[in-house]
């Protein structure tokens, strides 16, 4: 049987196009604004061929043993329709921003998945 950890590929963003890069854009006490971008350094092609089809963010607080799930955005429009790949013009570009609310410290973790090359993972710690 195949464990979730061994299909969970990481590297650096700045060389890596399907690295979900997370920042924390606004912590005032307990709101948390979080922006999770797949391909900042190098762009992802985002083409129907290639493309990312979700960016999920998670939160693990300090002493908890499972994440909360903050949310999973899927990216569906990638060039496709009835005429054949890439020929509708419309492009997701897998960019989002979330908002919770939480007043302890842990990590937010963030996935992707490229259709081609699988699942990616990052982390970054919330103070």
């Amino acid at each position: 049987m195949v464990e979730l950890k061994e299909l969970l590929q990481k590297g650096d963003w700045k060389n890596e196009k399907h690295m979900p890069v997370i920042e924390v854009v606004k912590h005032d006490g307990s709101l948390v604004e979080v922006e999770a971008v797949v391909g900042k350094e190098i762009q992802h092609p985002n083409k129907t061929e290639h493309h990312i089809e979700f960016i999920k963010l998670m939160f693990l607080p300090d002493g908890e043993k499972f994440p909360y799930i903050i949310g999973e955005y899927h990216f569906c429009a990638h060039g496709a329709s009835v005429k054949g790949p890439d020929t509708s013009t419309i492009y997701c570009e897998p960019h989002v921003i979330a908002r919770f609310k939480t007043e302890k410290p842990g990590f937010i973790i963030g996935e992707s998945y490229c259709n081609i090359h699988g699942l990616w993972t990052s982390e970054i710690r919330l103070n």
